[in-house]
């Protein structure tokens, strides 16, 4: 009886490899997680997209929607060919305000909704925001340790898009009073951001 090889027996170096097979096994199951969680916010926000009131919102959710396709043929298209994708990885742009609004408002504790008819577009922009978190720790998990350099920084490049698409609803909810935002007072701030000193030459050359 023929003993089946064991692929993991030999060493292989990836310029040996046909760029299509040089995936270790865990930057697999790490690319194939990131790619999942892409998937699974397009698919809540297929869900979320007719149940939003603000025109606004939803003018956010349909173009990080179209963004999102983009990013994930072009994830799936690296994965799959271990080569330079046809449609690279491009910008996503924020068509919001950079201002934040510091302080609280008094507002009522919150609690999980149990009916679905109460659900609302803070809560849908919370959804969004937890989703594109999720997508920006799967694939900086992923592009971590990516054994093929192609993967590898379309997953790091994706990351800086996910982050910028979560900052862009980060804004929408600061700025409809969803999202508060508190401070310090100016003595804790003052000695909170002095409370480092730069190094010198002589402590950098020790």
């Amino acid at each position: 009886m023929q003993q089946q090889q064991n692929p993991n027996s030999q060493l292989k170096q990836s310029e040996s490899l046909p760029k299509d097979k040089s995936h270790g096994a865990h930057a697999i199951f790490d690319a194939d997680e990131a790619i999942s969680t892409v998937i699974g916010t397009m698919e809540h926000y297929k869900m979320y997209e007719q149940n939003i009131q603000c025109q606004q919102l939803q003018g956010i959710l349909t173009n990080q929607y179209n963004y999102l396709s983009q990013t994930y043929n072009t994830m799936v298209d690296a994965f799959q060919s271990g080569q330079k994708p046809t449609q690279p990885t491009t910008l996503y742009n924020m068509e919001i305000s950079n201002d934040v609004t510091y302080g609280m408002q008094p507002s009522q504790p919150k609690q999980p909704e149990q009916n679905p008819q109460q659900l609302n577009d803070q809560c849908y922009s919370s959804f969004m925001l937890g989703h594109l978190k999720a997508c920006a720790t799967g694939a900086t998990t992923a592009a971590l340790e990516a054994t093929n350099p192609v993967m590898r920084r379309v997953l790091q490049d994706g990351v800086a898009n996910f982050c910028e698409m979560a900052y862009e609803v980060f804004l929408y909810q600061n700025d409809k009073n969803y999202y508060q935002v508190p401070q310090f007072d100016d003595q804790t701030t003052t000695q909170l951001l002095n409370s480092y000193a730069p190094m010198t030459n002589q402590q950098q050359q020790h």
